[in-house]
C-alpha cells in the first residue's frame, strides 16, 4: 500500500475513535473492497463458529450492497448481524498498532482481503480466499489494516464446578485453619464427650418412667437428679471451651488471612488489576463470608454430624424396629439438600454478581457526586441503582423461598418421624417388647437424629455463597503480582545510570492494540526528556512502564546492567520515584500525605515545603501541617494535591525521577516554582523524565525530547530539533508527527 493509504487509514483510526465524519471514504479501496466469505467463514470457522460458506458468502453480499463504502469494521457487524451471531466482536486497527498475539486475523494488503496467521516455521503466513499460502514479511505488513474478530468465551459448565483444592482462596483459608491440628483435637474430643453425655438424658428419662413413677421411688430419682446435674455441668464446660477455641481460631486466621489477601492486592500488577475499584473491593470482602462459614458452628454441626449414626445405633438398642424409621430419613434429608443446593448455585451466582456491580456504582457515584450533580445525571444513576437493587431483591425472594422451602420440608419431615416413630412404639409395646420408658428415650434420641440432619440440610444451603465468595476471592489471588512469588531477586548496590529499552510492546490485557511500540529507546544520567504528544498517545503508559507499575507484553526494560522485573522493588523505589498524572492523598494529615516513603527529619521537610509553596497551605490553617486531610485529598484544590504529590518526591531524594505532567493543575506562579525547584534539586547525574502536553515546559526543561504518536517514538532531538524558538513544533517535527517521516535523535530509534 502506499504511503497515502496508510495516512487514510490512520485518519479512518482517528475518525472512528472521536466520531469525526469520515470525508472521501468512497475513495479508499479497503472501503470499497468487499470482504470474500470464504476468507470470513475460514476465520470463523478457526474461531469455533460453524456457518454454511454459501450462507455467509450471501451475508456479505447483502451488507456489500446495503451499506455501499463504509468502514471494514461496520461491514463486518452487519454481516454478523444478517447471520445473526450473537456474542462475536471485531475491530480494526493499523498492523503496527496490532499485537500480534491475537493471531488470526484478517488483514487488508496488497489490495486484497487475506488471512495473517503464525507460520509454523516463524514469522507469518497468509492466506488468500482460494485456500493458497504465502510466507509474509512483517516488514511488507507493517502498512496493513487490520480486522481482529473475537468470539466472547461463554461460561462453561466445567467452570462452574468447584474443587477445594483447585481454588487458591480455599486452599488458603483451609491452609490456615488447619495450620494447627490441635485445635481440631480438642474440639472433636470435647464433641464426642458432648454427644455421649446426650445419651444420658434419654437413659435417665427411660429410668424415670419406667423405675420411679411406677413406685414413686424418690431416692433413686435424687439420685438419677444428681448424676444428670454432673453430666449437664460437664456438657456445659465443654460446650463453653469448644466455642472459645473456635473464636481464638478465627481471630488468628482471620489476621493472617487478612494480612496476606491484603499484600497480594497491594503488590498486584496493575495492568490486571480489575478497573472496577467497588468490585474488587466487594471480592475481597467475600473472604470474611468464607472465614465465617469455616470457623462457626458449621463445623459443630459437621462433627455432629455423624454421630447421627450413633444415635440411631442407640435408637435400635433399645427400641428395636423404631430405628428403621430414622434410617429412611436419612437418604430424604441428603436428596433435599443436593436439590436445595443446586437450586441455589445459579441465584447466588447471578446475585453476587449484581451486588458487586452495585458496589462498584456505588463508590464510583460516591467519588463522582460533583460530576453526576453538575451534570443533572442523579435521576440516571438513581435509575441504574433501582434497576439493580431489584434484580438483587428478586434473587433474594427466590432464595429465600428454596431456603424456607427446605426448612420447613426438614421440620415436617422431623414431626412426621416423630408421629412415625411413636406408631411403630406403640405397636412394640402392644407386643410387649417396648416399655414406655424406651418409647420416651427413642422419642428424645431422635430429635438428636433430626437436629444435625436439618443442620446439615441449611449448611448446605450456605455452601453455594460460600463457593461463589471463593471463586471471587480466588479470581482476585490468581491475578498475578508484580514479582514472581519465591523468585530470587537482584539486589544491586550501584545506582543505573542508563535506561534501556528493547523492542518494547505493551497492550492490556484481552486488548489487541499496541499502547506502546518502542523498538529501541535508551536514557542516559543527566538526561532531561521531556515526551509530547497528543492525548493517548502512550505517554503516560511508557511512564508507568518504566516505573514497573506495569509489565511489558514484549521486550526488556534495563536499568544499568539489570533487567527491571528481576530487581527487588525495594531497591527500585529507593533510587526511582513516580509521579501519577492524578495525585491521590490519603486520610491523615499534610505532613503523613507528604511523609509516605517514610521518615525524613524536619529540617529536610520544612526546605521541601517552602521550596514548593506547601507552606502557604500550611500556613493558612490553624493545624499548620497537621492539617487534617481526608480521603482523596477533598477539601484541597487540585494544584494543592499535585504540590503534594511532588513534594513526595523531593523528600524522597531519587535518581531517576518519572513525572506524568506535573504542572497540569498549577498557575504560572506555582509553575515557575517547580521549574526552578527540579532545576535546584534534581542532580547533574540523575535522569529526568516528563510527560506533559506543554512545548514550551519542554523548552525550559529540556535537553532531549521525545514526541509520541499511537505508542511509537515519532521524534528524538533536542529542543533545537523539534521545536522553534517560540516553543511549537517546526516543520520537521509536525510532518513526524503525521506520519510523514521520522525525526532521529541520540538513540537512533526514530
Amino acid at each position: 500500500m502506499t504511503e497515502e493509504v496508510n495516512e487514510e487509514i490512520d485518519n479512518l483510526e482517528e475518525a472512528e475513535e472521536t466520531g469525526l465524519p469520515q470525508e472521501g471514504a468512497a475513495g479508499r479501496p479497503f472501503m470499497n473492497t468487499p470482504i470474500p466469505g470464504s476468507i470470513l467463514a475460514s476465520l470463523l470457522h478457526s474461531l469455533g463458529i460453524h456457518k454454511e460458506p454459501g450462507e455467509i458468502e450471501k451475508a456479505c453480499q447483502t451488507a456489500q450492497e446495503s451499506l455501499g463504502p463504509v468502514t471494514p469494521g461496520k461491514r463486518c457487524k452487519a454481516i454478523f448481524n444478517e447471520l445473526e451471531l450473537r456474542g462475536v466482536q471485531v475491530a480494526q486497527m493499523h498492523w503496527r498498532r496490532f499485537d500480534q498475539r491475537r493471531l488470526p486475523s484478517i488483514i487488508f494488503h496488497e489490495e486484497r482481503w487475506l488471512i495473517c496467521n503464525h507460520a509454523e516455521t516463524g514469522g507469518y503466513e497468509t492466506t488468500d480466499e482460494t485456500g493458497n499460502t504465502a510466507p509474509a514479511d512483517e516488514h511488507a505488513l507493517a502498512n496493513s489494516l487490520v480486522l481482529w474478530i473475537r468470539r466472547l468465551e461463554k461460561k462453561n459448565e466445567e467452570a462452574d464446578k468447584f474443587s477445594l483444592i483447585d481454588n487458591s482462596a480455599a486452599r488458603l483459608v483451609l491452609g490456615e485453619v488447619f495450620k494447627s491440628k490441635r485445635w481440631l483435637r480438642e474440639v472433636c474430643v470435647a464433641s464426642v464427650i458432648v454427644n455421649l453425655l446426650a445419651v444420658c438424658t434419654s437413659l435417665f428419662a427411660m429410668q424415670v418412667y419406667d423405675r420411679v413413677v411406677p413406685t414413686l421411688a424418690y431416692s433413686t430419682l435424687y439420685t438419677l437428679v444428681a448424676g444428670m446435674v454432673i453430666v449437664l455441668g460437664m456438657s456445659w464446660i465443654l460446650r463453653i471451651v469448644r466455642a472459645r477455641i473456635l473464636d481464638s481460631l478465627s481471630s488468628e486466621v482471620d489476621q493472617t488471612i487478612s494480612r496476606k489477601v491484603y499484600d497480594h492486592i497491594m503488590h498486584l500488577q496493575l495492568d490486571t488489576r480489575p478497573r472496577s475499584l467497588g468490585t474488587l473491593a466487594a471480592q475481597v470482602g467475600g473472604l470474611d463470608t468464607v472465614r465465617q462459614f469455616f470457623t462457626s458452628s458449621v463445623v459443630f454441626a459437621l462433627i455432629d454430624l455423624p454421630f447421627a449414626l450413633m444415635f440411631i445405633a442407640f435408637i435400635a438398642l433399645i427400641g428395636g424396629p423404631i430405628a428403621w424409621v430414622y434410617i429412611l430419613l436419612l437418604p430424604i434429608a441428603i436428596t433435599l439438600g443436593i436439590y436445595t443446593q443446586r437450586k441455589m448455585r445459579g441465584l447466588m451466582r447471578k446475585q453476587m454478581i449484581r451486588s458487586n456491580e452495585r458496589q462498584g456504582m456505588l463508590v464510583d457515584a460516591i467519588q463522582g457526586a460533583e460530576s453526576i450533580r453538575a451534570n443533572n445525571a442523579t435521576w440516571r444513576f438513581s435509575e441504574e441503582w433501582q434497576d439493580i437493587t431489584g434484580s438483587i431483591a428478586g434473587y433474594n425472594v427466590q432464595q429465600r423461598a428454596i431456603s424456607n422451602f427446605a426448612v420447613s420440608t426438614t421440620a415436617t419431615m422431623a414431626s412426621g418421624a416423630y408421629v412415625l416413630a411413636l406408631v411403630v412404639g406403640v405397636s412394640q409395646i402392644a407386643e410387649g417388647n417396648l416399655t414406655m420408658g424406651a418409647l420416651i428415650a427413642c422419642s428424645i434420641l431422635g430429635g438428636r437424629v433430626i437436629a444435625p440432619i436439618a443442620q446439615a440440610v441449611q449448611y448446605l444451603s450456605q455452601w453455594q455463597n460460600v463457593v461463589q465468595a471463593l471463586q471471587m476471592v480466588s479470581s482476585v489471588l490468581n491475578l498475578p503480582s508484580e514479582r514472581p512469588a519465591g523468585k530470587d531477586l537482584l539486589t544491586p548496590e550501584e545506582i543505573p545510570h542508563k535506561i534501556d529499552l528493547e523492542e518494547l510492546t505493551f497492550s492490556y490485557p484481552d486488548s489487541p492494540v499496541k499502547h506502546l511500540n518502542i523498538d529501541e529507546l535508551s536514557v542516559k544520567s543527566g538526561d532531561r526528556v521531556v515526551i509530547l504528544g497528543p492525548v493517548g498517545s502512550g505517554k503516560s503508559t511508557l511512564l508507568k512502564v518504566l516505573a514497573g507499575l506495569y509489565r511489558p507484553t514484549h521486550g526488556r526494560i534495563r536499568h544499568g546492567l539489570a533487567d527491571l522485573w528481576e530487581i527487588d522493588p525495594n531497591v527500585i523505589s529507593s533510587y526511582l520515584a513516580y509521579l501519577p498524572q492524578s495525585v491521590h492523598l490519603f486520610k491523615g494529615t499534610l505532613r503523613s500525605n507528604i511523609l509516605m516513603s517514610g521518615a525524613v527529619n524536619d529540617s529536610m521537610l520544612l526546605k521541601v515545603c517552602k521550596l514548593l509553596g506547601i507552606d502557604q497551605i500550611a500556613g493558612d490553617s490553624p493545624q499548620g501541617m497537621d492539617l487534617p486531610i481526608t480521603e482523596g485529598g477533598d477539601g484541597i484544590s487540585g494544584g494543592q494535591r499535585q504540590l503534594v504529590g511532588l513534594a513526595r518526591l523531593f523528600v524522597s531524594r531519587p535518581k531517576i525521577w518519572l513525572l506524568d505532567e506535573p504542572t497540569s493543575s498549577l498557575d504560572n506562579k506555582s509553575e515557575e516554582r517547580v521549574v526552578a525547584a527540579l532545576d535546584a534539586r534534581v542532580g547533574p547525574k540523575d535522569i529526568l523524565i516528563i510527560a506533559t502536553h506543554r512545548p514550551a515546559l519542554a523548552k525550559r526543561l529540556a535537553n532531549r525530547i521525545l514526541v509520541m504518536r499511537r505508542g511509537e517514538v515519532v521524534a528524538d532531538g533536542t529542543p533545537d530539533k523539534i521545536l522553534n524558538n517560540d516553543g511549537a513544533f517546526n516543520q520537521q517535527a509536525k510532518q513526524a508527527f503525521r506520519g510523514r517521516g521520522k525525526v532521529k535523535g541520540p538513540s537512533g530509534n526514530c
